[in-house]
């Protein structure tokens, strides 16, 4: 071998913890890897999401999506705080990330069939898309036994993960194993939500919790959340081809173009507002709240993705629902996303002031008023460009006055 080279195995190392302070940290391009699995599993949730709202079907378009949300939502964050505390890029841990990617795909297979069931009034038949949820679930199992093992320090913390997570996975089996009813499915669905949130609730006040890197946490969610935005731009081109398919290039495709990739635009720049890896290098103790706080965030932004193609669908004439209807479905996801973006803000910085609750009173008072003039019989693209507006006050006030946000509160 030539003097100097090094070695490219991917060996065994010691699964110890990472350097919380380490220099220049970013996601590695496993987690980039592991990350395009779940862009196809938020595909294929809005797009049932979007044809249940677009039929009609409310209440099994936002069940079926609740589910699907927050599956896909904890696993990968469940993987990227680990990966953020323990990952050693040896083979095993390349091996076992791929059983959590097999997991994904499986849990993405799963969803058509329990949003149907949902839709046609049948037994909630979630059993494919639990059984691809426990196969990730198990996978990182193993990874936290393994820390458990290998970082004697941190043993209580890894082994408070490993129980949840355990306790969990046994009532989801229950649930794929044991007939039950649609209600009592439910019950016991958000029974085992619980237990799955409360472990790093549980585990994270243990002898310091793990050795989680703020900055690094910061880019995965917003890579997390650049994912989720995909979905406004895949729901602006199925706008937008509506349009031209009945219209051809006219005035309404145009607004359609700029309505959509505006509002997705609007809604990137106000999630870089927040300098969360700044306050969480500073308060580590708001991380776990910083971080289910961003579950609703990303669902929103999907959802709104969701609603573009719900409002593609009602140019064509294909949905079976009001204009009124198909604007709520964007604007409602909008709103939601700035109302979560600023309580995030406020948690954070601890700071809300006077401008703050301007802006949100704006941002929802465009809402409205695109919902409004959907009622007035305001074409769906004129609409749009309005509801584009919603995100855009709160760029333009805090460019134009500058903002600071406090880091030692």
């Amino acid at each position: 071998m030539e003097s100097g080279a090094h070695s490219l195995r991917h060996k065994l190392r010691r699964m110890a913890g990472r350097n919380p302070h380490e220099a220049h940290r970013v996601a590695t391009p496993l987690e980039l890897l592991f990350d395009l699995t779940f862009a196809t599993s938020f595909s294929l949730a809005a797009s049932r999401f979007a044809d249940a709202l677009a039929a009609g079907h409310f209440a099994a378009a936002l069940l079926g999506f609740a589910f699907a949300s927050f599956a896909i939502c904890w696993a990968w964050i469940s993987f990227s705080w680990f990966s953020s505390a323990y990952d050693t890029d040896d083979w095993i841990f390349r091996i076992v990330t791929m059983v959590q990617m097999v997991g994904v795909l499986v849990l993405a297979i799963g969803l058509p069939r329990m949003f149907a069931s949902i839709e046609h009034g049948r037994r909630l038949d979630n059993s494919v898309m639990v059984l691809g949820y426990v196969i990730m679930r198990v996978a990182l199992l193993f990874q936290w036994l393994r820390a458990a093992r290998e970082d004697p320090a941190r043993r209580r913390v890894c082994l408070t993960y490993a129980a949840t997570i355990s306790i969990a996975q046994v009532g989801w089996v229950v649930q794929i194993a044991v007939p039950l009813s649609s209600s009592a499915t439910i019950v016991l669905g958000a029974a085992l939500v619980l237990i799955e949130l409360s472990g790093p609730a549980l585990a994270e006040g243990q002898a310091g919790g793990t050795p989680w890197h703020a900055d690094h946490m910061a880019e995965r969610y917003s890579l997390f959340a650049i994912i989720a935005l995909g979905e406004g731009v895949v729901g602006t081109a199925a706008a937008l081809s509506a349009v031209i398919d009945r219209q051809g290039w006219t005035l309404n495709a145009v607004l359609v173009g700029i309505a959509g990739v505006g509002l997705t635009f609007g809604m990137w720049w106000v999630y870089y507002l927040v300098p969360s890896g700044e306050i969480l290098k500073r308060h580590r103790d708001r991380a776990s709240v910083w971080g289910y706080l961003q579950i609703l965030i990303v669902t929103s932004i999907v959802a709104t993705g969701a609603g573009l193609d719900v409002a593609a669908s009602f140019i064509e004439h294909k949905a079976q629902v009001t204009a009124v209807a198909a604007m709520l479905a964007v604007a409602v996801p909008v709103v939601t996303f700035l109302l979560v973006l600023h309580a995030l803000y406020y948690f954070l910085a601890r700071r809300f002031r006077s401008m703050d609750a301007w802006l949100l009173i704006s941002s929802t008072g465009v809402a409205i008023v695109s919902v409004i003039a959907a009622a007035s019989n305001v074409s769906t693209a004129a609409c749009l460009v309005i509801l584009m507006f919603a995100p855009v006050v709160t760029i333009v006030v805090y460019e134009l006055r500058g903002y600071r946000v406090p880091l030692t509160p």
